[in-house]
């Protein structure tokens, strides 16, 4: 398929079926075709929440040839106009054929923040690069003083002419140390509220002044980073809003990172743990263990039925509340996924770091505690757990 043109609609008779039987089955097709032996496997051993750059770019672009890489956008941008179901369905189908899993970073954080907020200009030049994958997108929010409670930011941006000079740091910079442009939010002034004095811009990771630090993760992986800026310069034009809008757009973009399904990855989780379990034998056999994966896979089905109908009853003025109950629930039950899959794997989980052994069951349970590792980040990361039970109080409950 010829990839979409950014500015050509696609055509209604071009649109995907809504019938959700065929449309799980053009799904499969397209996975059975386009997951090489390769990207499965990358599927299957992936750590972090996303897969590598390199994996991630070479299936962003069969995602991109076959016109299904920003499928919920609208069409005018290069969207296919799939409702919420379809996109669940889809999201549910690579899961469980292990398909690598892109960074959210670009397509479903930052791509809707420049269609709704952006100028002309920007969305020309910077939506079509990001859905070919040309651009790799990182997000710069966290910084050392400043992660759940993010309006305490202090990387500064003063104006000088034409050019924003930025100094200061951000830091669990996922894939910043592979990563084309950063979007990042910068005080520009100093109010008794610190949410008026923040401002949105699109920062070139190659310009002068930029350096990223790796941090390696307990799980042993480079996924994050810390990312410090020497007088950076960065065009006023690359200013999305207004100068003092970034809370307002960092809140709008949140509710994106936020409203994420997470019940295929829990899903994904499960068969690995019954994978391990069963290549056991005694564990699969044992009534706690067996105990155990039932209540997971029922907080699964509750789980993926609350997301359903959360996203196809989306309403605007309650999208805060239900961003933050998809987060809560989805990140709490990913870690008690996590869990379950080392307790399936075993003494060979505790060989985290050595994701080289040639025994097949000993690298699944190597794999299993990394991600248990790695996956205790998910109830802090896109905000707290804590920050999201503050949020349903204030918004649902009206405490």
């Amino acid at each position: 398929m010829k990839p979409h043109d950014e500015g050509q609609a696609i055509q209604p008779d071009a649109l995907e079926t809504t019938d959700p039987a065929r449309f799980r089955a053009r799904v499969r097709a397209f996975l059975d075709e386009a997951l090489t032996p390769e990207l499965r496997q990358a599927g299957c051993e992936q750590i972090g929440v996303f897969s590598p750059p390199g994996i991630g770019r070479r299936w962003h672009r069969r995602l991109y040839e076959r016109g299904w890489i920003t499928p919920t956008w609208p069409l005018e941008h290069g969207g296919r106009g799939w409702g919420a179901h379809q996109r669940f369905i889809f999201e549910q189908e690579c899961a469980l054929a292990n398909a690598p899993t892109l960074s959210s970073a670009g397509l479903l954080m930052l791509g809707p923040v420049l269609i709704h907020f952006g100028t002309a200009e920007q969305k020309a030049r910077f939506l079509p690069r990001l859905r070919s994958g040309e651009d790799y997108w990182c997000q710069g929010y966290s910084e050392p003083g400043a992660g759940s409670d993010l309006a305490a930011l202090s990387c500064r941006a003063r104006r000088d002419g034409d050019d924003y000079v930025i100094d200061g740091t951000k830091i669990w910079t996922t894939h910043a140390h592979c990563a084309d442009w950063i979007f990042l939010l910068v005080r520009t002034a100093t109010h008794e509220r610190p949410q008026q004095g923040i401002t949105f811009l699109l920062v070139d990771m190659r310009s002068p002044g930029v350096t990223v630090q790796p941090i390696i993760s307990m799980s042993g992986e480079h996924e994050v980073n810390q990312v410090f800026f020497d007088s950076v310069r960065a065009p006023v034009a690359n200013r999305v809003g207004e100068e003092g809008d970034g809370w307002m757009i960092a809140k709008r973009l949140l509710e994106f990172e936020r409203s994420g399904v997470y019940g295929p990855r829990v899903r994904r989780m499960l068969a690995h743990a019954r994978r391990l379990a069963e290549a056991d034998g005694r564990r699969w056999r044992d009534p706690d263990f067996r105990r155990r994966y039932a209540e997971v896979g029922i907080e699964c089905d509750a789980l993926e039925a609350g997301e359903l109908r959360i996203l196809l009853g989306s309403d605007p003025k309650n999208a805060g509340a239900a961003t933050s109950l998809l987060k809560l629930a989805g990140t709490e039950t990913l870690q008690r996924a996590s869990e379950l899959c080392v307790l399936a794997g075993g003494a060979g989980s505790m060989y985290a770091h050595d994701l080289e052994r040639s025994d097949e069951t000993a690298h699944d349970a190597a794999v299993a505690m990394a991600r248990y590792l790695n996956t205790r980040a998910a109830t802090i990361y896109g905000g707290s757990s804590e920050v999201q039970r503050n949020i349903l109080a204030k918004t649902a409950l009206n405490l």
